[in-house]
C-alpha cells in the first residue's frame, strides 16, 4: 500500500510542478505587482532620478514648491572647479582658465549676459564673440533634464541651487523626479472610483450571463438531448459538425463572422436585393455588437457542453429508457425525469467551467469588436489586456492592470464557491447509501 502511495506521488509530481509554475506562481505575482506602480514609464527594475520640465510641474503643482521648481529649473552661470575643467577640456586659453580661477572662483551670475560682460572684462579676455559664448555656456549650470542615479546626488545638486532646501522639499523633489516604481495602494483607489469600472464590469456580467445561459448550458443541453434520440450515425455527425467553431482557429472563425457582418459582405450583399441599405451589422450599433460578441463566444462553448451532456446521458442506463417507454412515457417526460436529474454533476461542471472560462477570455471580443463601438464591449479581461499589454499610448500600466487581473481572480473564485454551494457538491461526491 505504501509504495503505491509512493508510486501515486511520483505520478503526480509532474502535474503538482506544472499547477505551481503556471498557476500559483502567475497568481501569487499578480497580487504582488497590484500592490507597485510598475510601468514602461517606470520599467521594472530600480529607477533613477531625472529632473524635466514635466516634474518640475509637478513639484510646483503637486507639492506647491513653486520656489524651488523655478530655481531648479532657472539657467545659473557659476565659476566652479567643475565649470573650469570643462573649459580645460575645451582647449580654452590657458590665461584665461587661470583668471577665472584666481579672481573670480565661486561667483554666480543669475544671466547670461552678465557672464559674458565678465567674461569680456578679463585682462586676458577672448578675442571673438564666438569665443565668449562658448566659455559662458561651459560655465552655465541647471538641474533640467539631469538625472541622477542616486538621491544624495540629487539632493546635493539641489542643495548647491537653494542653500535653504528644507526637509519636505527634499522629499517632495524625490518623489516628483523618481521614475522608478514604488508600492502602492492607488491602484485599487483608482479602481474603485474610476467610472469605467462600473461600466466594464457590467458588461462582463451581461456577457458572461448572457453567453452562459444561452448557450454555453442551455443551448448545449438542447444539443446533447437532440442528439440522444437521433440515430447514432446522424448524431455522430451532427455532433461533430457542432465542434467546428471550436476547433477552427480564432482568426478565421471571426473573419467568417466579419465576412458575413461587414458592409460588403455576405448579409449586405444579400439584403440589398430588398433595397435595404449595405452596413457593417457587426459594429453599427452597440446591441448588434453585444448580438455578434455573445453568439461568436457561445458557439464555440456550447459545442463542450454539448459533449459533456451528450456523455453524461449515454451514461444513464437504457433499460429507464425501456421502462418508460413501456409506461408510455413522452419524450418530454423521459427528458423531465430521467435525464435533467441524472445531469447534476455534469450541469455544476460546465456552470462553473465556463463562468471562469468567460471571466477570463476576451480573445474572440479582441479580434470582432476590440471593445467597440466606443468600447460599449469593453469586458473586463479585455480592459485588462489594453491596460498592461496594449494601448495606444504607449505607456503600459503593469501595476494597474495587475489589480484589474487580482479583481478577476477573487471574483471567480467566489463564483466558484458559490456554485459549489448553490449545487450542494457535498452531497454529490457523498458516499452512496446503499455503500455505506
Amino acid at each position: 500500500m505504501n509504495s503505491s502511495r509512493r508510486l501515486g506521488l511520483v505520478l503526480l509530481a509532474p502535474a503538482f510542478v506544472l499547477v505551481v509554475l503556471f498557476f500559483l506562481v502567475p497568481v501569487v505575482l499578480t497580487a504582488i505587482f497590484s500592490f507597485t506602480t510598475m510601468s514602461t514609464a517606470t520599467g521594472l527594475a530600480g529607477g533613477a532620478y531625472h529632473v524635466t520640465p514635466n516634474t518640475l510641474r509637478i513639484l510646483a503643482d503637486q507639492y506647491g514648491a513653486a520656489d524651488l521648481a523655478n530655481k531648479l529649473g532657472t539657467q545659473r552661470y557659476v565659476v566652479d572647479k567643475e565649470g573650469l575643467s570643462a573649459l580645460a577640456k575645451l582647449s580654452v586659453d590657458k590665461g584665461i582658465i587661470e583668471e577665472l580661477r584666481t579672481n573670480h572662483l565661486g561667483e554666480a551670475y543669475p544671466s547670461r549676459r552678465e557672464m559674458e560682460r565678465m567674461i569680456r572684462d578679463l585682462g586676458s579676455r577672448p578675442s571673438s564673440t564666438l569665443e565668449v559664448k562658448r566659455i559662458s555656456g561651459a560655465l552655465s549650470e541647471s538641474l533640467a533634464n539631469m538625472r541622477f542615479a542616486k538621491a544624495q546626488d540629487l539632493i546635493d545638486a539641489a542643495k548647491a541651487v537653494d542653500s535653504g532646501l528644507t526637509d519636505a522639499q527634499q522629499q517632495a523633489l524625490l518623489a516628483a523626479t523618481y521614475t522608478g516604481w514604488t508600492w502602492t495602494l492607488d491602484n485599487f483607489r483608482r479602481l474603485v472610483s474610476a467610472p469605467d469600472s462600473a461600466r466594464e464590469l457590467i458588461n462582463t456580467l451581461l456577457y458572461v450571463g448572457f453567453t452562459l445561459v444561452l448557450f454555453n448550458t442551455s443551448f448545449a443541453m438542447l444539443l446533447a438531448i437532440a442528439t440522444h434520440f437521433m440515430p447514432e450515425r446522424p448524431a455522430g455527425f451532427f455532433r461533430m459538425l457542432w465542434l467546428v467553431p471550436r476547433i477552427t482557429p480564432p482568426v478565421i472563425y471571426v473573419l467568417l463572422w466579419k465576412w458575413l457582418a461587414w458592409d460588403t459582405g455576405f448579409l449586405s450583399t444579400f439584403l440589398a436585393h430588398f433595397d435595404v441599405r449595405p452596413r457593417n451589422w457587426m459594429l453599427d450599433t452597440s446591441a448588434n455588437a453585444w448580438v455578434a460578441v455573445v453568439m461568436i463566444n457561445g458557439f464555440v462553448g456550447a459545442s463542450m457542453g454539448m459533449l459533456i451532456f451528450a456523455s453524461a446521458i449515454k451514461a444513464i442506463p437504457q433499460s429507464l429508457f425501456h421502462a418508460s417507454e413501456v409506461d408510455g412515457a413522452y419524450r418530454w417526460q423521459q427528458v423531465r425525469h430521467i435525464i435533467l436529474p441524472q445531469l447534476r454533476w455534469p450541469i455544476l461542471f460546465v456552470t462553473c467551467y465556463q463562468t471562469l472560462s468567460l471571466l477570463t477570455s476576451f480573445e474572440y471580443i479582441l479580434l470582432s469588436t476590440d471593445g467597440g463601438p466606443g468600447r460599449a464591449t469593453e469586458v473586463w479581461p479585455l480592459a485588462i489586456y489594453h491596460t498592461a499589454l496594449d494601448n495606444y499610448a504607449g505607456n503600459l500600466q503593469y501595476g494597474y492592470g495587475a489589480a484589474m487581473a487580482l479583481v478577476l481572480v477573487v471574483i471567480g473564485i467566489a463564483l466558484s464557491l458559490a456554485y459549489l454551494r448553490l449545487f450542494n457538491y457535498g452531497a454529490l461526491v457523498a458516499t452512496p447509501l446503499i455503500e455505506r
